[in-house]
């Protein structure tokens, strides 16, 4: 079993929080895929996600995708140890999580800049990402 992160492959905010997972992903249950990937658009378009609506993190799990503030906690869940107890939040009101989540996510590339490309992954971690 697996969970699949899509991300913004050229924000600088969301490659930090990519390598953050990867390196506490210890089960390596998350594979991941920058958004601006054809394998993103293809699994955007089988879950009916509409990318203009969500650009920055989508969990794909068990064949359901997740968007905002709940794909976060999901990663957050997916990690285990004491990163899951984050998953408690899920018990805040959507529209204020998500909220609180679309705020940082429009200020994201104003607060830490963005890439020209997206980033290449280490020979290493390779196998972990999509293509």
């Amino acid at each position: 079993m697996s969970a699949i992160i899509l991300f913004d492959g050229v924000c600088n905010f969301c490659n930090s929080w990519v390598n953050f997972t990867i390196s506490r992903d210890h089960r390596q249950f998350f594979q991941f895929a920058p958004l601006q990937s054809e394998k993103a658009i293809e699994l955007l378009e089988k879950h009916g996600v509409n990318k203009q609506d969500t650009d920055s993190v989508v969990v794909i799990e068990d064949g359901i995708a997740y968007t905002y503030s709940t794909a976060a906690l999901r990663i957050a869940k997916g990690l285990g140890g004491i990163w899951s107890l984050a998953y408690a939040f899920i018990v805040v009101p959507k529209f204020i999580r998500d909220g609180i989540y679309k705020w940082i996510a429009k200020n994201r590339y104003k607060w830490f800049g963005e890439k020209d490309q997206c980033m290449i992954p280490t020979p290493e971690i390779r196998a972990r990402f999509l293509s």
